[in-house]
């Protein structure tokens, strides 16, 4: 019998934490028996003094890195905000920063691959730009493509993967318009990210996602895990208000129909993770963020129950679609204590 491909677990634990201390999220992951986690909201101190990971000083992330051996955690990603900005410095009505591209690569982009290096992870995840609200992205490829290959090659020196993240308001808000941008920036080092929680609050169903999932598929490198229930009072006109989505669901009850999605996945797998793994990831991860009780522009909240839900319902989707995954057990225990 052939064994079953196997995934990588992670979390983003910012949203188990109801103050956002790293105390509460590494104890969040050690419960939950996730060794993985990507960064992004942290009280680092313990103080109530919240900051995003890329904005750590070298001092901030030195505590980090003592806290992650003493729970044994690892980094799987940077959960950067790196192409959450504007595209061009219109004002189109949204609240949306611009930033001369320039000097967001050397500051954002740089501090980011800064972080990333300090936290030994190769991963950033990162998006696609706002274009213009209001008009076709389709028509601001070339600019966001252009842009997005810099910070691919910036990355690159560094040794680091760009990971583009399926997201809606965005550039590259649907599976196709990801894969358009991931063959015209065609770099080694640019992966796409799949959400179906990002597509299912586009008012797509089980269906629409799974194309749009495919479309993406021959380059993507990692998944992030959440759901969405499609709100049927809500009128559909071609964007997304972050702040107003309420419904958000476990991976096993949502819209997004990721049965369907973790299926497929599961034929594809291996090559999957041989090529994430040449970039220098450890594995192929599936990420819970879950945003269970609410989500915005930028992050989530669920709570430590709301995150431990998540993680189990992912788990029970696993098991249905035969895809292995490993949380730590009595031997991690007895490793740690040097036995």
């Amino acid at each position: 019998m052939s064994e079953r491909p196997s995934v990588l677990l992670s979390a983003f634990a910012d949203e188990a934490a109801n103050r956002k201390t790293v105390l509460e999220q590494m104890v969040a992951l050690a419960a939950l028996g996730l060794k993985y986690y990507t960064p992004r909201f942290l009280d680092v101190r313990g103080d109530g003094h919240v900051q995003h990971v890329v904005d750590l000083d070298d001092a901030g992330l030195d505590a980090l890195l003592q806290l992650h051996e003493e729970f044994g955690v690892s980094v799987t990603s940077i959960g950067s905000r790196i192409g959450k900005v504007k595209l061009l410095d219109v004002d189109d009505g949204s609240h949306n920063k611009f930033v001369p591209f320039e000097q967001y690569l050397e500051t954002e982009v740089r501090r980011t691959i800064h972080v990333a290096k300090r936290l030994g992870t190769r991963l950033v995840r990162g998006f696609s730009f706002y274009h213009p609200r209001g008009e076709d992205p389709k028509q601001h490829l070339p600019l966001a493509c252009e842009q997005i290959g810099r910070i691919a090659d910036a990355c690159a020196e560094e040794g680091l993967v760009y990971g583009v993240e399926i997201e809606p308001n965005l550039v590259g808000e649907t599976g196709p318009l990801l894969a358009e941008i991931a063959r015209t920036v065609d770099r080694p080092n640019v992966v796409l990210i799949y959400d179906g929680g990002n597509v299912a609050a586009q008012n797509k169903n089980a269906l629409q996602c799974l194309e749009e999932y495919r479309a993406m598929r021959p380059w993507i490198g990692w998944l992030h895990i959440k759901d969405y229930q499609i709100d049927p009072d809500l009128q559909w006109e071609g964007a997304v208000d972050e702040e107003r989505l309420k419904n958000f669901v476990p991976a096993n009850v949502g819209d997004a129909g990721h049965e369907r999605i973790l299926l497929d996945l599961r034929e594809h797998l291996p090559e999957l993770t041989e090529r994430i793994q040449k970039l220098g990831a450890p594995g192929f991860f599936l990420e819970v963020e879950p945003h269970l009780k609410g989500g915005g522009q930028f992050g989530g909240f669920s709570g430590p129950d709301g995150l431990g839900v998540a993680v189990r319902a992912l788990c029970r989707v696993l098991e249905y679609v035969d895809i292995d995954y490993a949380l730590r057990d009595f031997d991690d225990i007895r490793a740690a204590r040097g036995f």
